[in-house]
């Protein structure tokens, strides 16, 4: 797509969003000065309050683009992203986060010493937190780069660049209790930023009388020229004439071609043009009809597609009850009631929030099909508003759309590096304040150099594998820790490693290997594209024999660790933890005031 001139307008809301984010971290650095402030806001945050800041930092660049341009592409097997996404919620309100915020631990591996007693296990769970921290951090720098390349022509690596920059900035600043505002703010800014471009453009599409529903492939309305960025592999219906400059495969290629039913590569810095009315040729493996788009059971291409389907189900459903950045914003509420009022108030803000790029996603497989061909439908958000409104209408949306898309990446990637320096810096570190800013800076560069080398997938099936570790490995931990008195310290271990491992190979074999889980043909690749029905029931069923194998090594105050957990707090059975340094060094200082 051809990036033109540069938009004033969307450079303004991009650089508006940006300066907030830093503005409004800069006040919360203010309030920020003890470690509890940097870690967990001094247990202080209200529902309603943290009830928007979980919403922004939940909401990445999965939903906020991925979300969208997978509905595009599959259809409503696609549908189930959003669902899971919001659904993941209602489990964490059920069975962990009233228990884990009375359990009075700072962060998931404190929690694992607290219940199970062993400090090795509190190790374990350190590097379990910060891996899968480190994975959903990769996503979001990547979609940064792909947003200022799409708007504005950017190098990709300029855009992981500025969004690394301005969030170890962030948390190096104040930490927990400074991001707390910024992705407050941004919540809202994100719901704004995606619901006037969906209300906006529902009003055209009933002006417009389209349908989506009906047998046949999606068409463009005007002549249009695609540059393919990637090398991608596509699927022609019917016989095609097109124009083409560049790679077909394998072939050079300059002038009108046919292209044949069947499967196409086009290879990167290919240009192809398409004439009005002309059918879209659609990457292999989606929906190649708008009438098979429409229907369940296709599945996200290839074989097997139930199996991929119940996969991802339950990696969503399970996996958020896993996600160490969303389970630490239950540990700055005051007591376990708000921190289950937190937790409904989240699936209605989340929930809202997934009704709009779902809009989205339709209105792109109608107005802007040509992102089926290049294998870039993440950008389907981004360029919506100004394929579709002329004028200043479309580029004020534009600016708009640009502006919620970076709060995206900076509001989720500020909760993840929270996350990973907050057990770094106890863990490994002394745990001082100053700690604390060393480990968030190590922490921040390691994905930054991955999300720089490894390959880039749709930002929502990146996010998906990452919600695959986090089910089969710190899931099953807290559940069966919270909920079974039988959990043992080899039991959670056992299920950790074997878990992660099965669903941490598959995930890094897809992100860095040549393997395309999409168009495999055997079971093999279905599994490494989509571990999470292999890995969960794996990891939950390792845990309970292990631990059955060694119900002797129970830890002997159990009982009262159950107490703590499960009852209420005015009955004066918890207190909340202090973490060796951590408790000293506040002490220190409010002695020496």
């Amino acid at each position: 797509m051809d990036t033109g001139s540069i938009p004033v307008l969307t450079v303004v809301g991009l650089i508006a969003a940006a300066a907030a984010t830093v503005a409004i971290g800069i006040y919360g650095v203010r309030l920020a000065r003890t470690t509890s402030d940097f870690l967990v806001a001094s247990r202080t945050v209200g529902p309603r309050w943290n009830a928007a800041a979980i919403a922004g930092e939940y909401l990445s660049a999965a939903s906020f683009l991925g979300v969208a341009g997978l509905v595009a592409k599959y259809g409503a097997d696609a549908l189930w992203y959003p669902v899971g996404f919001a659904a993941g919620y209602l489990g964490l309100l059920l069975f962990v986060a009233a228990p884990l915020r009375r359990s009075g631990a700072y962060t998931v591996p404190d929690f694992a010493e607290f219940r199970l007693g062993a400090r090795w296990l509190r190790t374990l769970a350190m590097i379990v937190v910060a891996v899968i921290c480190v994975l959903y951090l990769v996503p979001q720098f990547q979609g940064a780069g792909l947003t200022l390349n799409i708007l504005l022509g950017l190098p990709e690596w300029v855009g992981v660049a500025a969004v690394g920059v301005i969030v170890v900035g962030n948390v190096v600043g104040g930490g927990m209790r400074s991001i707390t505002f910024v992705q407050a703010f941004q919540y809202w800014l994100k719901l704004t930023a995606v619901a006037l471009p969906a209300l906006v453009l529902a009003l055209h599409f009933f002006a417009d009388d389209r349908a989506v529903s009906e047998p046949v492939p999606p068409t463009v309305t005007d002549r249009t020229t695609v540059d393919i960025t990637t090398d991608v592999i596509v699927q022609v219906g019917e016989p095609l004439q097109v124009t083409v400059t560049g790679h077909v495969d394998g072939g050079p290629v300059s002038g009108p071609v046919l292209l044949a039913p069947g499967e196409h590569e086009l290879s990167s810095g290919t240009e192809l043009v398409l004439d009005a009315g002309s059918p879209v040729p659609v990457v292999a493996g989606a929906p190649a009809d708008n009438d098979s788009w429409a229907s369940p059971g296709n599945g996200y291409g290839g074989d097997y597609p139930m199996f991929q389907v119940y996969s991802l189900i339950l990696a969503t459903f399970l996996g958020t009850m896993g996600l160490p950045h969303v389970l630490v914003r239950f540990y700055t509420n005051p007591d376990g009631r708000t921190a289950r009022v937190t937790s409904l108030a989240v699936i209605g803000l989340v929930g809202m929030f997934y009704l709009f790029p779902t809009l989205l996603g339709v209105f792109a497989r109608l107005y802007v099909p040509q992102l089926l061909i290049t294998g870039r439908s993440d950008a389907a958000v981004l360029l919506l508003p100004g394929s579709v409104l002329s004028g200043w209408g479309g580029q004020l949306l534009a600016a708009l759309v640009a502006s919620g898309a970076i709060a995206a990446f900076l509001s989720t990637s500020s909760g993840l590096l929270v996350s990973v320096a907050g057990v770094l810096s106890t863990d490994v570190l002394r745990g001082r304040v100053r700690d604390f800013r060393v480990a968030a800076v190590l922490a921040g560069v390691v994905p930054l150099a991955l999300s720089l080398s490894v390959t880039s997938l749709d930002l929502s099936r990146s996010v998906g594998l990452v919600f695959a570790v986090a089910a089969s490995t710190l899931c099953p931990l807290l559940v069966l820790g919270i909920w079974w008195r039988g959990l043992t310290a080899a039991g959670a271990a056992a299920g950790m490693v074997l878990g992660g491992l099965v669903s941490g190979i598959a995930a890094m074999v897809v992100v860095l290997a040549p393997v395309d889980p999409e168009r495999g043909a055997g079971w093999l690749e279905v599994l490494v594209g989509y571990p999470a029905a292999v890995s969960v029931p794996l990891a939950f069923l390792t845990m309970v024999l292990v631990s059955l194998a060694t119900r002797r090594s129970v830890p002997p105050d159990v009982g009262r660790a159950f107490s703590r957990m499960h009852v209420p707090e005015r009955l004066g059975m918890g207190r909340d933890r202090e973490i060796g340094a951590f408790g000293a060094a506040d002490r220190r200082r409010r002695s020496s005031r």
